[in-house]
């Protein structure tokens, strides 16, 4: 039985979504078993061909139309992805950031040659895509970038470098952030695309060290001298960037707020069992009282947390998801499930701590999500000016 009885909201509970719920589901049985994602975490890096596997299945651009390639969907297919990648224990695959934030900049900012030009591939394997914003001197303060694009004739040369990029040891699509204008501040910030391969002056830094989320690939990038058409440019019109960047974040906050009710849900349901399983002086763990307050708190605060979640889900559906709710939602349920992720470790006493217990691993990875995709400081500031 489910940790958590929420009912999904109606655009979620239609039957195809359901049906397609299922289908991820038992492709993450299949394709992703734990001793293949142990491997993973081993290597890292998930390995390139479970990205051809994942466009095979038809989970590559969801979201995206098929007259580019698409599976036509909507947001609750990428929802549903997101959701079972956490349930199912999909520790590093950046198939979302693909799909749910790569993927969007082009179609809804791409000129109609850009979108033909990289979604299909996307789609069906061939391009795997990151986005590089983070510099070693410049994190949620994205007018700080340094990283510049001359340019030249009918080019654009690139300098720079980038930090903390997921999926930067296999993306071979990268969409950069750059400054057209450094003059300029946020206005002179413009999004172009670098495809990789043989690209003169790209290279790839280390596969960086992290704490948690081992299968990752989350790499420092280098633009030395790199030279792009100014096709590459997305939109068309330098100086858009910042305003790019600024449109879409709600969507890749609310994203962080639903891999997190993810995590919630499955470390509530393995510890749910586990306690009902450990005995400890001649009973079950869950039989004592303080185990039984704990998780009524975790479980009162995952269901708050749900609801909320499920209702920016809808609003974003309808448009009408504000930054200011979407950071909101991202800083909560980020340090939400940090919490109750420690709460659920404590309950498995001296196994918690043991890095091959499933909570062990949500413990490690929980802890980035109160950083990445702005940290949840400058969440409360956006929050505030709104007061």
């Amino acid at each position: 039985m489910a940790a958590l009885q929420v009912e999904r909201t109606p655009s979620l509970a239609e039957e195809d979504i359901v049906i397609f719920e299922d289908a991820v589901a038992r492709f993450f049985t299949d394709h992703a078993p734990e001793s293949r994602v142990a491997k993973w975490r081993e290597d890292g890096v998930v390995e390139r061909v479970m990205w051809n596997e994942a466009a095979e299945a038809g989970l590559s651009c969801l979201s995206i139309p098929e007259e580019y390639g698409g599976m036509g969907g909507d947001y609750r297919h990428e929802v549903v992805l997101m959701e079972q990648l956490g349930a199912k224990g999909v520790d590093g695959f950046g198939l979302s950031l693909h799909n749910a934030i790569v993927a969007p900049y082009i179609y809804h900012y791409g000129t109609e040659e850009q979108r033909r030009r990289w979604l299909p591939r996307m789609a069906n394997g061939e391009l795997v895509a990151a986005i590089a914003m983070t510099e070693p001197g410049a994190g949620s303060d994205l007018q700080g970038i340094k990283t510049t694009a001359r340019q030249d004739g009918n080019q654009y040369v690139i300098n720079g470098s980038k930090t903390f990029i997921t999926n930067g040891q296999t993306a071979n699509l990268v969409c950069v952030v750059c400054k057209t204008d450094p003059t300029l501040g946020a206005k002179g910030t413009s999004l172009i695309m670098v495809e990789t391969d043989g690209a003169e002056g790209f290279e790839r830094g280390r596969n960086l060290d992290k704490l948690g989320q081992e299968a990752a690939d989350t790499s420092e990038l280098f633009f030395n001298d790199v030279r792009v058409p100014t096709a590459n440019l997305l939109g068309g019109d330098e100086g858009r960037g910042f305003v790019q960047l600024m449109s879409q974040l709600p969507q890749e906050r609310l994203n962080i707020a639903i891999q997190g009710m993810a995590t919630i849900e499955r470390a509530l349901e393995l510890t749910i069992a586990y306690v009902k399983d450990r005995k400890a002086f001649g009973k079950a763990i869950i039989d004592f009282q303080n185990t039984q307050f704990v998780l009524a708190e975790c479980k009162t605060e995952a269901t708050v947390a749900r609801v909320f979640v499920n209702d920016c889900i809808e609003r974003h559906l309808q448009g009408k998801l504000d930054a200011a709710t979407a950071s909101m939602a991202k800083y909560w349920v980020s340090d939400l499930e940090n919490s109750i992720v420690d709460r659920c470790l404590q309950l498995f006493g001296g196994f918690g701590y043991m890095a091959e217990y499933p909570i062990a691993r949500m413990y490690r990875d929980s802890r980035v999500q109160r950083i990445y995709g702005g940290t949840n400081e400058i969440m409360k500031v956006l929050i505030a000016r709104t007061l």
